[in-house]
């Protein structure tokens, strides 16, 4: 009976648990506080907004995992979608033959910043954040720096059509988070990204190749960039040098609010998905409130602290919280 009861109490809950809790409070929070945001057109752009959103997490969340952080999403996604928007108006090309040539610049572009990371030796931080400053300046070379308006309605038919009244993206959505949580829970590459992530030293001892493996965390992170631009370009039919401005911090903050440590070695991808709910709800109850840019990238700022906090703190406050839960057992 006694090894039962600690064989309970090892166990630990998903990963998942506490974004899910956070999500329904801020759901609550936020409902209770804006009439609107229970409406059916409300809610539906949100869903939508979650989807860019969390697709470009999933990137974020294995660069993270891997020990690195990516700063350039957001830019990529201005330039793909400039690309695209040229592609299919400029050049003729089919939306979905270019859709695939976009998934490779995607790669391309992870590639790029892995390449630098891993083998450079150039911090993440450094690699991406000047990424970020190049791929938005080639993205203003495109059409002289202007917008690429009504680029295709095939385009918006393919991933904005409805089956059963459902949005064809919530599918796309549900696959990748599928696809990415097996990827990283039953497979070599997953279980090498973790280990990197944790201990790169111990990694490299152990026969992972490091540098193959920090490349393929980026490429991954290219990649779903590279499918959060062709939602965006999808959605809003047009292609934009100022789009995915701020795209690279909802990321991270869905990332590290779904529990993915900055130190590396640590995430979920379901939990990402989570994050990402709570980022976007947070940013659509503040818009829905007038709140100006500034409150909501303030507010975001603090989101991201706090977590990051939590993280770091998370073994110090569990033992509080025991000789807490411990004492009131005592008396």
């Amino acid at each position: 009976m006694k090894n039962n009861m600690l064989n309970i109490k090892k166990r630990k809950a998903p990963s998942y648990i506490g974004p899910l809790i956070a999500l329904i409070i801020v759901i609550i929070i936020v409902g209770l506080t804006t009439d609107r945001f229970f409406t059916p057109g409300n809610l539906r752009n949100l869903m939508l907004q979650v989807s860019i959103v969390s697709l470009v997490a999933i990137g974020s969340t294995l660069v993270i995992i891997a020990g690195g952080i990516d700063l350039s999403p957001g830019s990529a996604i201005a330039l793909l979608t400039m690309i695209l928007a040229s592609m299919i108006k400029f050049l003729g090309i089919s939306a979905p033959f270019a859709i695939i040539l976009i998934v490779i610049m995607g790669a391309l572009l992870g590639f790029w910043n892995g390449v630098l990371t891993a083998h450079l030796r150039i911090p993440s931080f450094v690699t991406t954040l000047a990424s970020m400053t190049i791929f938005r300046g080639f993205a203003f070379l495109f059409n002289n720096g202007s917008p690429i308006f009504s680029i295709s309605d095939t385009l918006t038919e393919i991933f904005y059509g409805k089956i059963l009244g459902i949005p064809y993206v919530f599918f796309y959505v549900f696959f990748f988070f599928i696809l990415f949580s097996l990827i990283m829970r039953y497979t070599e590459l997953g279980r090498e990204i973790y280990a990197v992530g944790g201990n790169a030293a111990a990694a490299r001892f152990s026969g992972i190749n490091v540098k193959k493996t920090v490349v393929m965390s980026f490429i991954f992170a290219g990649v779903m960039a590279s499918f959060g631009s062709v939602l965006m370009a999808a959605r809003l039919n047009s292609g934009s040098p100022n789009y995915g401005v701020g795209m690279e911090l909802s990321a991270i903050a869905a990332a590290v609010v779904g529990g993915a440590s900055l130190g590396g070695g640590k995430g979920d991808i379901i939990a990402t998905f989570f994050g990402a709910s709570i980022i976007t709800i947070v940013h659509n109850g503040l818009n829905l409130h007038a709140m100006p840019t500034s409150v909501q990238n303030i507010v975001i700022g603090m989101i991201i602290i706090f977590a990051v906090f939590i993280d770091m703190w998370r073994r110090e406050l569990g033992d509080i919280f025991s000789r807490l839960i411990s004492r009131r057992t005592k008396s």
